[in-house]
């Protein structure tokens, strides 16, 4: 089993700035792509940014520019440093991670984190 444990979110007032962690643990091999998605109320769950085992990243239209993804794959730990942030950016931000990692031998796993709220707001 693998798990990931988020933390960082919070009430911030517009145009302040966050900073997400999300930490992962378990029998892990290894870990290819880490990414931060988020849900606001009514809405879908959708992609913020993602980053590669080598480093390349992806972000959502609407963060570039303001947010920026970063990994410690020594900590097997993911971070989003989140800025300028908008009363929009309100939701709850999930992480999520995908690798390899023992159990019968060496399976495949896809992991979520049980999500931290971000507000934004005045």
């Amino acid at each position: 089993q693998v798990q990931l444990v988020e933390s960082g979110g919070g009430l911030v007032q517009p145009g302040g700035s966050l900073r997400l962690s999300c930490a992962a643990s378990g029998s892990i091999l290894s870990i290819n792509a880490m990414g931060w998605y988020r849900q606001a109320p009514g809405k879908e769950r959708e992609l913020v940014a993602v980053i590669g085992s080598g480093g390349s990243t992806n972000y959502a239209d609407s963060v570039k520019g303001r947010f920026t993804i970063s990994r410690d794959n020594a900590k097997k730990t993911v971070y989003l440093q989140m800025n300028s942030l908008k009363p929009e950016d309100t939701a709850v931000y999930y992480c999520n991670a995908d690798g390899m990692y023992y159990w019968r031998g060496v399976s495949p796993f896809g992991s979520w984190g049980q999500g931290t709220q971000v507000t934004v707001s005045s």
